[in-house]
């Protein structure tokens, strides 16, 4: 229950700062806003830390597991997420990570030896389901000038691979001994940082961050704001969830972000919500509800 209750929770903060990270982007660029998000986390994370005085004694196994679920998880798999956005869009691109739930569990099973009971997989099912038909029904009733690349669904495919398998790379590392949730998050971000920003910084794609928000104030609290929510707390909670829960359910919890997002959608956007998104919710809490009695 509680890896359950922590895998819900941070469905909440990723929800909180994709609100914020779409304000600052807007303002400052993705890739600029990706790298200094990531950036600041190591910064946050190392003051807790070392305030907090966590052990950062892992053995080697367990950093290389961790090095590598950073780099599958947040380059491979955010890269290949950013470009299925550009080639078919935000809402086709969510709706094929819908299926990193499905691939973390067929994963944890090769690899892990986790099983799901009948009614934990009637769970995620229910629970996907509501989320494709929010993910679906988001702007719908616009004209999109955007059209389906296969190209683009194999980036999305890629996408849901890479944040699967990271969860799994993880979740072996903290099965091998204990990890502090802060100090494994340390690890993947510092290993993911380590190779984007060399080469963000090569190719003339990032600038300097002081400059860049000291002229724009706004741009620099929407990135503090999401930084915290997400890749601190976000990424925190997400390995947290998966050591005290199966990663299928774990992974369908986090994944209902879309569902989330509704209610803020309607009263901070005043976006109009229609009766086959709201559907869509009641079913995916209804999912939620099994997951949580399996």
């Amino acid at each position: 229950m509680f890896g359950e209750l922590i895998a819900l929770l941070t469905a909440f903060l990723w929800s909180g700062t994709s609100f914020a990270f779409t304000e600052a982007s807007k303002r400052i660029g993705s890739l600029q806003l990706n790298v200094s998000r990531m950036s600041l986390a190591l910064i946050f994370l190392f003051i807790i830390i070392a305030v907090f005085q966590f052990p950062l004694q892992l053995s080697t196994e367990q950093y290389y597991l961790l090095i590598a679920s950073g780099f599958a998880g947040l380059v491979f798999g955010d890269s290949f997420l950013f470009k299925s956005f550009q080639l078919i869009g935000a809402r086709l691109g969510m709706l094929l990570m819908a299926l990193a739930p499905a691939i973390s569990s067929v994963l944890a099973f090769i690899f892990l030896d986790e099983n799901l009971s009948l009614i934990s997989i009637v769970g995620i099912a229910v629970t996907l389901t509501g989320i494709v038909l929010v993910v679906l029904e988001k702007d719908a009733d616009k004209k999109s000038i955007i059209k389906i690349s296969g190209l683009g669904v194999l980036f999305g495919l890629f996408a849901a691979l890479g944040q699967a398998s990271g969860l799994v790379l993880a979740k072996v590392a903290f099965e091998i001994g204990d990890v502090n949730g802060f100090v494994a998050a340390f690890v993947r971000l510092f290993a993911a940082v380590a190779i984007i920003l060399p080469a963000m910084v090569l190719l003339k794609r990032f600038r300097n961050p002081y400059k860049v928000f000291k002229n724009d104030a706004k741009a620099f609290k929407a990135t503090i704001i999401g930084t915290i929510l997400g890749p601190v707390l976000g990424i925190t909670g997400s390995l947290i969830a998966i050591t005290y829960t199966k990663i299928g359910i774990a992974s369908t919890l986090m994944s209902t972000m879309p569902v989330i997002m509704l209610p803020i959608s309607k009263y901070y956007y005043k976006e109009n919500i229609t009766w086959r998104a709201v559907l869509g919710a009641v079913i995916a809490v209804a999912g939620v509800s099994i997951l949580f009695l399996s």
